[in-house]
């Protein structure tokens, strides 16, 4: 890998419309594992968008993650990807999530490079 970003953080605060509760993913007014994934990748989107040429963007492939903490409402949360494989098409990202008190999950995230238009295309073909 050359000199290109490797490492970037993305956060939010817990609202009301990020917990469990809100988001069908459980019971309990704490943050959501849905949410937190979902600010992970964005933070690896974050960057491989360095890596890639103009007209094209990543897509998460795959995921797995733990989440060992519940953050309750009003938590700041951030998410910090690092991206420790790359070949030009595939990237592979650490992705860690931190509340106000420490560690709340962990894993590893990957992304392909894909050009937009074609992608596009191939998904509204599923219509049908």
């Amino acid at each position: 890998m050359d000199e290109k970003i490797k490492e970037i953080t993305s956060k939010t605060l817990v609202t009301q419309e990020k917990c469990a509760d809100a988001v069908g993913s459980g019971e309990l007014e704490v943050y959501a594992t849905p949410m937190m994934v979902a600010l992970m990748e964005n933070a690896a989107a974050k960057v491989a968008s360095n890596y890639i040429p103009e007209g094209c963007t990543t897509v998460g492939t795959a995921i797995n993650i733990k989440h060992t903490a519940a953050s309750p409402l009003n938590a700041e949360i951030t998410a910090k990807a690092t991206l420790i494989e790359t070949d030009g098409r595939r990237f592979l990202f650490n992705v860690e999530a931190y509340d106000n008190e420490g560690k709340i999950g962990e894993g590893t995230h990957e992304r392909f490079s894909v050009k937009i238009e074609k992608f596009m295309e191939k998904a509204k073909k599923r219509l049908g």
